[in-house]
């Protein structure tokens, strides 16, 4: 199994900057893509960026040129950082990770796993 761990969510005034990690432990033979998502109250959850094993990255329109997602893969990290913060960028954060553990018989499973969520309020 894997666990995710999320941290760096808060509150923060608009213009401001926020720095979210998101970190997997357990028994992991490699991870694929990392993403971070959002859900705002009253909405779906959508895609804010994603980060292939090989470093492309991909971002939501509204985020592009104001988040950075970057990957630490020594350490089985990834990062989403936010600057020039908005209060239509309140939302709770989810960091995902498709992450192969190994199975029996020798095979690797590869699933989704989603972290626990952090909570990014921004004030006008």
């Amino acid at each position: 199994q894997v666990q995710l761990v999320e941290s760096g969510g808060g509150l923060v005034q608009a213009g401001g900057s926020l720095r979210l990690s998101c970190a997997a432990s357990g028994s992991i033979a490699g991870i694929n893509a990392m993403a971070w998502y959002r859900q705002a109250p009253g909405k779906q959850r959508e895609l804010v960026a994603v980060i292939s094993s090989g470093g492309l990255t991909n971002y939501a329109d509204s985020v592009k040129g104001r988040f950075t997602i970057s990957r630490d893969n020594a350490k089985n990290t990834v990062y989403l950082q936010m600057n020039s913060l908005k209060p239509e960028d309140t939302a709770v954060y989810y960091c995902k990770v498709d992450a192969r553990t190994p199975g029996t018989l020798g095979f690797v499973n590869t699933r989704e796993y989603w972290g626990q969520g952090a909570q990014v309020t921004v004030s006008s």
